[in-house]
């Protein structure tokens, strides 16, 4: 055998356990993807399941009179019905609103997201961030759960402000195309939370 056979024979051996424990990696790496895809698919398939619009209620309410008085309402919050003739100015309350006010800027298309009084700090500010131009937002004591989002004839009970089903709703039903007077806006009406006008002409 001469010096240069030698020598190839020598590079041969050297490589070869190199090229052994790449193949050994390379298939241990594809046989990993392999077993994990099926596992990743299914959480994926999972997680879009789970963020749907399934758990929305829904009721066809034509009721729309205006009355003075205290209306008791088959849902928690409301969802439409009798109200009262003046409504709410849009925006952040701190403090719980009068139903019968606000089921009145249901009718308009508003959007109504309430939460539970423990929401605070970031939470209740983020949940601030996603409410509509036409929308409220007010705490409440007697929820089904911390967070519950409203508009005329529907409802979804919500986790927490970062449910990821509260954009998916907003995007359905956010536009107020299910309320009688759809289109109408929450401007204009009175700030106070217990539905007082402190000046006249609010309410129509």
């Amino acid at each position: 055998m001469s010096e240069t056979e030698a020598e190839n024979d020598d590079r041969t051996a050297r490589r070869s356990p190199v090229l052994l424990v790449l193949s050994v990696v390379v298939s241990l790496v594809l046989l990993g993807g392999a077993l994990a895809a099926p596992l990743i698919a299914r959480v994926a398939g999972y997680e879009a399941a789970a963020v749907d619009l399934g758990d929305v209620r829904t009721w066809k309410i034509e009721d729309t009179r205006h009355t003075d008085d205290d209306v008791d309402y088959p849902q928690t919050p409301p969802a439409g019905g009798p109200h009262a003739p003046v409504w709410l100015d849009c925006g952040v309350y701190d403090e719980p609103v009068r139903d019968e006010n606000a089921v009145h800027d249901l009718e308009h298309g508003t959007v109504w997201i309430t939460h539970d009084p423990s929401l605070t700090g970031r939470d209740l500010e983020e949940l601030a961030e996603q409410l509509p131009d036409n929308g409220i937002m007010s705490p409440r004591e007697d929820l089904p759960s911390p967070v519950v989002v409203t508009v005329w004839g529907a409802q979804l009970a919500l986790d927490g402000a970062r449910d990821p089903r509260l954009r998916l709703f907003l995007e359905e039903y956010g536009d107020g195309h299910t309320a009688p007077e759809f289109g109408v806006t929450c401007n204009g009406g009175t700030p106070d939370p217990t539905g007082a006008v402190p000046e006249p002409g609010i309410g129509a």
